[in-house]
């Protein structure tokens, strides 16, 4: 019986001692110190690129700053030579086209020689002149062709101004007036044209059941050219807030709204709380600072980057 109990005593401490050690080395093994699981988050929410790479992907970096957010009302339009400096060119008398000079696109100065024709009346030449700088948009005429005081030969424009003529629909006409601002996309990927609504139309279309809101835009690099439709943004309101970012700059991540910030080689996926926005901007009340450089284009690169990340962790 005695050495039973002595024999049960000895099995019993020896899984005693067996448990601790396991106990003892299993922590060490499965379960990170806070270092190490800091370190783990911080990787997590973290990705380190290149400037090559953030170059090669067409990461836009941009720096959050005061912003003004836009209640506006989207309009489609048309660009239109301005008709105050557009010009037809008329033969004096009728006769036969012996030179061509000038043709369609071709820039004159006031005076330049258009072309030559021979008059019915005195069979002697004389010129056809520019009556203004600009660029010819349209001819009508050829060479050895009869013309006559009844058609323009020659329509001369000058395009350092155009108008854009935006329409309106009726639902929308009191909300617009002269001098509300408007933001003109070119699409030829350059920033917004801004110009003024300089005219209203008095009279409306029965067809479109809309009328024209007219702006009158600076062109000197000819952004605009006429014949071509356009969109512009209206001004309703405006509101400034002191950090404002990109709408595009926002991802999900992880069921929360973040901001990829860089923070040296690394882009952290900052947690944001936002206000007011508009279609191209974002109120940051919490989370981005004035100054902080972060990724306002192709932002989802980042993310893609991000969740590689997280599945090597996991």
């Amino acid at each position: 019986m005695k050495a039973f109990v002595r024999y049960s005593v000895f099995i019993l401490v020896a899984l005693a001692l067996a448990y601790g050690g396991y106990r003892m080395l299993t922590p060490a093994a499965t379960k990170p110190t806070p270092a190490e699981k800091a370190e783990k988050e911080e990787h997590a929410d973290s990705v380190t690129l290149s400037d090559a790479k953030i170059e090669t992907a067409g990461i836009e970096l941009a720096k959050a700053s005061a912003g003004v957010l836009r209640d506006s009302l989207l309009l489609n339009g048309i660009v239109q030579p301005n008709q105050e400096s557009l010009v037809q060119v008329t033969p004096r008398f009728p006769g036969i086209v012996r030179d061509v000079r000038k043709r369609i696109g071709d820039r004159v100065q006031k005076g330049d020689v258009l072309a030559l024709i021979e008059s019915n009346q005195s069979l002697t030449q004389y010129e056809l002149k520019a009556s203004l700088a600009g660029t010819v948009i349209d001819r009508q005429t050829t060479l050895g062709e009869y013309v006559s005081e009844q058609k323009p030969a020659f329509v001369i424009a000058d395009l350092s101004t155009v108008w854009v003529d935006f329409s309106v629909y009726r639902r929308d006409l009191k909300r617009v007036s002269i001098g509300d601002q408007v933001f003109i996309d070119p699409a030829d990927g350059g920033a917004p044209v801004e110009a003024k609504v300089s005219y209203l139309s008095p009279v409306g279309s029965s067809d479109t059941q809309s009328a024209i809101a007219r702006a009158v835009v600076a062109n000197s690099e000819q952004r605009l050219r006429p014949g071509l439709f356009i969109t512009g943004r209206l001004t309703l309101s405006a509101k400034t807030v002191n950090v404002a970012v990109k709408s595009s700059a926002l991802q999900i991540w992880e069921n929360r709204t973040v901001v990829f910030v860089r923070n040296g080689e690394k882009f952290d996926a900052r947690d944001v709380e936002i206000g007011a926005r508009d279609p191209e901007l974002v109120e940051i009340t919490f989370g981005v600072l004035e100054g902080d450089v972060y990724a306002a284009q192709n932002s989802f690169i980042i993310k893609a980057e991000l969740g590689k990340g997280s599945g090597d962790n996991d």
